[in-house]
């Protein structure tokens, strides 16, 4: 048999990555000139640079045609306007990479190695037969239209310091040519450690520009957590925040093989040392070393190749590397542009939420660029009070708060509703009974109700100035359930919150509810170009739900089984949620698959209905968790809200005043848990009200074995410091029921 001669679209890519690593060298070596030589060559131009190396412009066009061409990356017709732009600079100093609509294609819609290429979801019409576009393309069209838009602020001392979106570029290419020289090699982790802030967006998209992965690891991980990232994504260049952070990584730097350079981006180091370095020193370092060396990098860049790993916050075992290509971000971002009404040049964000996380990275990094939007950094201790300043201050007109930060907001604002009487209190009882009334009934597209103007101009318009929402248009919820209580007190003061649905696995959301389309309790209607189906339905219509379309993850990151697991052979993903659609296309959220509890009697019960009942049945409860897995009946675990100490992160033992009042009105004194849980037998005003609570709970039941048999109130409430709660604030059952084990099995002692 004749063997067939012809190359693969893997097989062309490869080749053309070798060519332009070859011609790098050539470049580097042409007239004798050493690394170090053009390293520090300050000052000198772009031009000089490639002339200095005995290059002409014609033989680098005409390298970077063959390499091209042969790639297949573009049209012939197209090779020269890239060349072109590549060549030229631009008049803004910059080169313009222009997004092909011919995407070199691998066989397969995953992969587990961040340097293979997969194959892109397109379809001929409709939201995916959009051209592929890469994150730095997206960067280039911003800068051209919106340079001189402020791109990033955070305050320091006092003041706010602004990046335009050309300085922002600039020193995004800046820090990339810098973490070259540093040895960062293509389709290798630089991890970024430390809170949000202007150096961690840099970072992201450099380590992007320079053909590495983004990879954020979360403020609070461990230092084994962080060497299991660091070991599992190859980490050439690690960036954190303060020597706090840098103490943690120097502890495990030897058990990283692949790990060249450390960078602090706060304060000087404490101790530099050959291979660490601060901020100021790397972006010097990349203010002295060619462009052209990061130039053939952004060249071989592919919307369909790998640039960011998020890793799974790990609620239901050990964090996995989730690789999103530049596809998977810039598709998403157009979907969320379609959907949202935003306006180019006049949106504004407050970045807060952990940027490891793929719903803040994608919100806060890659949304801004899209819409040449300003995102505006919190203070580090935005979660423990100081957000609602920043909230007042920058005023954003797009904001995500995860359910817990809500469910603060509304406590501290009932509060205030409790302590006010007379006249004031008749017009808010009277205004959020409208406003709630107004908001159900959006989706019917009926007329306001009659004193709605007056509602809005006393009260509604206060409240949203009060919080710092009065331009905020889209107000957002996710990364956890959100419970029914906190969605109908927020219709309630007209600040209807918009659920989001997704996961790492699909680039952020995959569903919204927007201002016309909100049905209570679903989580909204799927973006255009994206597929839902419910797996193996019951009668009801409940069954996995699966998703698929082009924001659908490129594979986990070194897991091929579990990749191939998750990934159907055509492409849907199992999301391990348990759901249904409705008639008009709505997504319900009811449960996690893995969270389903199987009695030992064989009965399938899903937990968060259950305990988001108790939880508004109950406002003092904090957390409510479901135990029956395996067991002959269910039992519940009750936390209680308390205040939590600002130093340490922990919950204290006093009770929060939202729960005070609860055991005020049922005559209790009680100021502590130990007060509730201690005092003898226990305060048996409150525990009776809990039970009475339970009982009702159970009255709602479907069947007998989803009735809560017995309950107990936890000494203490869950926390991240805890290990109970992921950094997004959802719960990890696991460790819960390890922690707990002993109160749990006391239920079934009896």
């Amino acid at each position: 048999m004749a063997e067939d001669s012809s190359t693969s679209p893997m097989d062309d890519s490869a080749t053309a990555e070798n060519e332009l690593s070859k011609s790098e060298d050539q470049l580097n070596q042409s007239n004798g000139a050493s690394e170090d030589t053009l390293s520090h060559s300050n000052g000198a131009s772009e031009d000089t640079l490639s002339h200095s190396n005995g290059a002409s412009e014609d033989s680098v066009e005409e390298l970077m045609r063959s390499t091209l061409v042969h790639r297949g990356a573009l049209e012939m017709g197209s090779v020269d306007n890239l060349a072109d732009g590549l060549l030229g600079g631009g008049e803004d100093g910059f080169s313009i990479h222009k997004p092909s609509h011919h995407v070199p294609l691998h066989s397969d819609f995953w992969s587990s190695q961040p340097d293979k290429l997969v194959k892109t979801r397109f379809s001929e019409s409709g939201a995916s037969s959009e051209p592929a576009e890469t994150v730095t393309s997206l960067l280039e069209r911003t800068v051209l239209a919106y340079g001189e838009h402020t791109a990033l602020a955070v305050k320091r001392q006092g003041e706010w310091q602004k990046w335009t979106y050309r300085k922002y570029q600039e020193e995004c290419m800046c820090m990339a040519k810098a973490m070259i020289e540093l040895g960062l090699e293509p389709h290798h982790g630089v991890c970024i450690l430390g809170f949000n802030s202007p150096e961690w967006h840099i970072s992201c998209l450099a380590a992007i520009m320079a053909g590495g992965l983004s990879v954020g690891l979360y403020l609070t991980s461990t230092a084994d957590a962080c060497h299991n990232a660091a070991l599992i994504c190859k980490a050439n260049i690690i960036i954190l925040e303060n020597d706090t952070q840098l103490q943690k990584i120097l502890r495990i730097r030897d058990q990283l093989p692949d790990l060249k350079a450390i960078i602090q981006y706060t304060k000087e180091v404490r101790e530099p040392t050959n291979s660490v370095f601060d901020w100021r020193q790397a972006m010097n370092l990349g203010s002295r070393t060619s462009e052209a060396r990061l130039r053939q990098r952004m060249d071989v860049l592919q919307p369909n190749k790998c640039c960011s790993v998020i890793f799974t916050s790990g609620t239901s075992g050990k964090s996995k590397g989730v690789m999103l290509s530049h596809d998977n971000l810039t598709w998403m971002c157009r979907r969320i542009l379609s959907y949202v009404n935003f306006t180019s040049g006049e949106e504004h964000m407050i970045s807060y939420l952990p940027l490891s996380h793929v719903a803040p990275q994608l919100l806060d990094v890659y949304l801004p660029i899209a819409t040449a939007g300003t995102c505006w950094f919190a203070q580090p201790d935005a979660l423990k009070g100081s957000l609602l300043n920043t909230m007042k201050e920058v005023r954003p007109t797009i904001f995500l708060g995860v359910p817990r930060v809500w469910e603060k907001i509304a406590e501290s604002m009932q509060l205030v509703s409790m302590n006010t009487s007379g006249f004031k209190a008749k017009v808010a009882s009277w205004a959020k009974g409208l406003g709630l009334k107004a908001n159900l009934r959006k989706h019917d597209k009926s007329s306001k109700p009659f004193g709605w103007s007056l509602a809005s101009m006393f009260f509604f318009k206060k409240v949203r100035e009060a919080l710092g929402l009065d331009r905020c248009h889209f107000p957002m919820t996710g990364a956890a359930p959100t419970n029914e209580d906190t969605l109908s007190y927020f219709m309630s003061v007209d600040i209807p919150l918009h659920e989001l649905y997704g996961m790492s696995e699909t680039s952020g959301p995959t569903t919204v509810t927007t201002t016309d389309r909100i049905r209570y309790c679903s989580v909204g209607r799927k973006f255009e170009g994206g597929e839902i189906k419910i797996d193996r339905p019951d009668k009801e219509g409940t069954g996995e739900v699966l998703l698929r379309g082009r924001h659908v993850f490129m594979g986990y990151l070194g897991l091929p089984e579990l990749t191939q697991n998750t990934l159907t052979h055509d492409g849907w993903l199992r999301s391990g949620d348990i759901g249904y659609v409705s008639e008009d296309g709505y997504l319900y959220i009811t449960g996690r698959k893995k969270e389903l509890i199987i009695t030992a009697g064989g009965e399938k019960v899903a937990p968060v209905p259950i305990e988001s009942l108790i939880k508004q049945a109950l406002p003092m409860v904090s957390n409510a968790i479901l135990i029956g897995d395996q067991r002959k009946f269910l039992t519940c675990l009750l936390t209680l809200k308390v205040e939590v100490d600002n130093t340490t992160g922990l919950p204290t033992d006093r009770l929060t005043p939202a729960a005070l009042a609860c055991c005020q009105k049922v005559g209790s004194s009680s100021a502590t848990v130990g007060d509730i849980i201690d005092r003898g037998e226990g305060d048996h005003k409150v525990l009776r009200m809990i039970q009475k609570a339970v009982d009702n709970v159970n009255k709602k039941a479907s069947s007998k074995i989803s009735k809560i048999a017995k309950w107990s109130i936890l000494d203490n409430d869950f926390s991240i410091a805890g290990g109970e709660l992921t950094p997004t604030l959802k719960l990890k059952r696991s460790v819960i029921m390890m922690k707990y084990a002993d109160c749990i099995d006391a239920f079934y002692l009896t």
